[in-house]
């Protein structure tokens, strides 16, 4: 018998009650592996979603403006002309800033008004790839735009007019074919036409001219100040509204189940080192008899120390392993709870190694208090509690 096979000895003695203890134990771990590995896989379903709500930066041209008031009463702003940006050198410098990977769309837009059947309606020129990437909340009845000669409406143009999908209408003196109807999205864009950016500006005599850009940025970890900062650089001539509020709103969101998680497994580990502790005060009270002899036939201060070092060691590592393997599957049935997709969820031996080694320090820590104890009792302390 030596100092590393009491340790086996004293807790198959106690089986009942090491049984117990890595059971709590391994249930707090359990819960951390579980919130942790379903807070990642929720994060990045709800930054996905988030993704899916549009642009958060928005670059247009600078103008010239005036407030009007008069006697309190506030008439708005009167801009002195219309001004544009140049698409293609616009375009450019944005896809070419330093965080251009962060950038997920680029969607440049001409808005121009339009006679339609006596009716004066709004017309927007898009990239239909790139906006796609933007309002992917649309959903179109039919298809998004393909061809020059093809137009996207609003759900309440398509009512006033009583237009479908598949119906011409004519705009600038030419005729379009009706691709496809956006159902109801709540905004201005119920109540405009969405045509081609190039068919548009060469209709209207804009050639290479938009009136603003909407840029996607919206990712876990990107720096959008220093987006915004880099499109000011690149584009001195224009205004950009980050949308700053909204961004961080998103992204505090994104997090915030992350940090929750993070929190009550501090909590739940805490709770579980306390026991631990309680755990093994309590073994060396009981075990003052055996300590004592140990102590009589030649047994170091530090010998007992490594025994009781190495019980909470082994209780450590075994919770460790029914608890990581226990939280892996327990994630599973938390998405499928909550109708989130665990594809992205996967066994990763390397983590689980490091779980295991991270608990055993754990209860390395949480018990080096009650194993100093016990190396402090002397054979005479034995005695005296018999």
């Amino acid at each position: 018998m030596n100092i590393f096979t009491i340790p086996f000895k004293n807790l198959k003695v106690k089986f009942f009650k090491t049984a117990i203890l890595i059971f709590v134990f391994a249930i707090g771990i359990t819960s951390s592996v579980a919130l942790n590995k379903v807070s990642s896989t929720v994060s990045e379903a709800l930054e996905e979603k988030m993704n899916k709500f549009g642009a958060n930066i928005l670059v247009y041209p600078k103008t010239d403006e005036i407030n009007i008031s008069y006697g309190g009463v506030q008439l708005g702003n009167l801009s002195y002309e219309v001004k544009y940006l140049p698409e293609t050198d616009v375009v450019e410098k944005i896809r070419n800033i330093e965080f251009n990977k962060n950038i997920s769309a680029v969607a440049p837009k001409l808005v121009k008004a339009a006679k339609l059947e006596d009716k004066l309606v709004g017309v927007v020129g898009i990239v239909p790839q790139e906006e796609i990437k933007i309002k992917s909340y649309w959903n179109i009845s039919g298809k998004m735009i393909e061809r020059g000669d093809e137009v996207i409406i609003g759900s309440n143009i398509a009512k006033k007019l009583n237009k479908n999908m598949g119906d011409k209408i004519q705009l600038y003196g030419s005729n379009f074919t009706i691709s496809g109807v956006i159902e109801s999205t709540g905004s201005e864009e119920d109540n405009l036409i969405f045509a081609n950016l190039h068919q548009l500006q060469n209709l209207t005599g804009e050639t290479n001219k938009i009136n603003f850009v909407e840029v996607s940025a919206l990712c876990a970890g990107c720096p959008i100040e220093d987006i915004v900062n880099q499109i000011k650089v690149a584009i001195p001539d224009s205004e950009i509204n980050a949308v700053q509020k909204l961004v961080k709103q998103r992204m505090s969101a994104v997090h915030f189940v992350e940090k929750l998680a993070a929190i009550l497994s501090g909590v739940i580990i805490f709770i579980a080192c306390f026991m631990l502790a309680i755990f093994m005060l309590s073994s060396v009270t009981e075990r003052k008899k055996e300590i004592g002899i140990l102590r009589a036939v030649g047994y170091s201060k530090s010998n007992i120390f490594i025994i009781f070092i190495t019980e909470a060691l082994l209780i450590g590592i075994m919770s460790g392993l029914v608890g990581y393997t226990s939280g892996y599957f327990l994630s599973f049935k938390i998405l499928d709870i909550l109708h989130i997709e665990a594809g992205k969820i996967t066994f990763s031996f390397l983590e689980s190694v490091l779980v295991v080694i991270a608990v055993g320090l754990i209860a390395i820590i949480s018990s080096s208090l009650p194993a100093a104890k016990a190396a402090k009792i002397t054979p005479s302390e034995a005695l005296i509690a018999l």
